[in-house]
């Protein structure tokens, strides 16, 4: 084998360099550089929009009329296997069973609930056929239908996980179902008969008093609201005798206490004395600092299980889509549940589900300006972005609708203004002093919480189905 070495084949040489290179030029010369950059950070419209009170001594205490609690909440279940049970306790939750706390008696109640398995579509009961027993949903989505005035079938609602219905059945034995419930999802409820009730009721004298006490209707008139009734008399004539009341309050109000978040920021000397221009290594390992503690703070009051957004709606300001997406008649009915609604979050993803939504009936979201951003609105209110909303493993997510200020009975976010080393409003960065390695460690801290001031100032859509269908 030969290689050819002709002259033609040979690497012709480099040529001579004839200027400075732009490599050794920058050692003389200083760049132009950004500050440093952080994806995490967000547009935190929760922060923004929540009126933030001064809370003194940190807690805040919301006192209201005193208010009766009908026994409307979730009940919860516990799973083994494919075998659902209802925990004894949580039939508590009923408005028949509300204080009642024998928990042998409630565990012998929990222990006649009978399984049930639906399948989509199917009907679960129907309208005026004879009711015997309650239903207690422990997972899928049941839509209830009922006949309108002027004939035709109408939408009542959608109940889903820990919800019932038929409660009315268990002491009346001419109860009727008032509605059809359609199983819009698979999924499994627990009954208990009348008769099984009557039984344990039977044999239990406690249980016995506590129904007798229910049914006697002894108990103080409520409003609406399941506030303590204000007795008042209206459009009499004459000298008729005017009621006495007064207005009662609640004797163990709810206080709320501010949550911290902290960390500590740590910063060598060498580099805050050697590095500190053209930009401050300080300023900017503290500005970040600050940036993610924002962001971890409008976590916390979206999530947080004491006093987050999403676990503080009231059982009844919760209520579920009608068929999964967001619809525009979902949102007029999450609107609707509160005077002066200020705005809506909801995760961009859910919002993008918005507007296929929308667009599906031939409709578009406006826009409003909010803050010199243009963002999209329904009936004028503004939906605005939140990520720190969780998504579920099945593509759902939920919407917040939120009346704001204390003068409105809203949602308000707390703070405590005023602090030692403080960099901006209920943030301070506090130096902790150098340790032996020469590294400076300051304590960054911001106090905040969020109080619901009265339960229809907050509302949630659940279970809002934001994946894109197949067309």
């Amino acid at each position: 084998m030969t290689v050819d070495s002709s002259p033609e084949t040979e690497a012709a040489p480099a040529a001579p360099q004839q200027s400075l290179s732009t490599a050794a030029a920058r050692n003389l010369t200083t760049t132009t550089k950004s500050a440093p950059q952080m994806q995490e950070i967000t547009s935190r419209w929760l922060l923004r929009m929540l009126p933030w009170v001064e809370t003194k001594g940190g807690a805040y205490r919301v006192n209201r009329r005193l208010r009766h609690t009908v026994g409307d909440g979730r009940i919860e279940f516990v799973q083994e296997g494919a075998a659902v049970r209802v925990i004894p306790r949580e039939l508590g939750e009923l408005a028949l069973l509300r204080g009642f706390e024998d928990l042998d008696v409630l565990t012998a109640l929990a222990d006649r609930c009978a399984q049930r398995d639906f399948v989509a579509g199917e009907v679960i009961v129907s309208r005026g056929s004879p009711a015997d027993r309650i239903h207690l949903i422990a997972h899928g989505r049941i839509s209830q239908s009922g006949e309108g005035q002027y004939g035709g079938e109408i939408a009542l609602g959608v109940l889903a996980d820990g919800a019932h219905f038929g409660e009315n059945a268990l002491l009346d034995a001419d109860a009727r179902h008032d509605c059809t419930a359609t199983a819009e999802t698979s999924g499994t409820l627990l009954t208990l008969s009348r008769a099984d009730f009557a039984a344990v009721r039977d044999s239990a004298p406690g249980l016995q008093a506590h129904v007798a006490e229910f049914d006697s209707g002894t108990r103080r008139p409520q409003n609406k609201h399941g506030e303590a009734e204000i007795a008042l008399s209206a459009g009499h004539v004459g000298e008729v005798d005017v009621p006495n009341t007064f207005v009662d309050y609640e004797l163990q109000p709810r206080e709320y206490e501010l949550s911290v978040a902290q960390t500590v920021l740590r910063i060598h000397t060498r580099v805050a004395d050697l590095y500190n221009g053209p930009m401050n290594q300080t300023e900017e390992q503290l500005r970040l600092t600050i940036e993610a503690l924002r962001e971890r703070q409008e976590h916390e009051l979206i999530n947080n299980r004491e006093f987050g957004l999403l676990h503080n709606a009231d059982f009844k300001q919760r209520i579920q889509t009608h068929s999964g997406p967001p619809t525009p008649d979902d949102m007029d009915d999450l609107l609707c549940r509160r005077r002066g609604t200020k705005f809506f979050l909801a995760h961009p993803r859910t919002i993008a589900a918005i507007g296929r939504g929308f667009n599906a009936y031939g409709l578009y979201p406006d826009h409003v300006d909010v803050g010199g951003q243009s963002v999209p609105a329904w009936r004028g209110v503004p939906i605005l972005p939140c990520n720190k909303i969780p998504i579920s493993k099945e593509q759902t997510s939920s919407i917040i609708a939120l009346r704001t200020g204390e003068k409105n009975q809203g949602v308000i976010g707390l703070w405590q203004t005023g602090l030692p080393d403080e960099v901006e409003p209920g943030l301070s960065a506090r130096f902790m002093g150098i340790n032996e390695q020469a590294v400076m460690s300051y304590l960054v801290s911001t106090y905040y919480s969020a109080a619901v001031l009265v339960p229809d100032a907050l509302g949630v859509m659940e279970n809002v189905q934001i994946a894109r269908g197949r067309d």
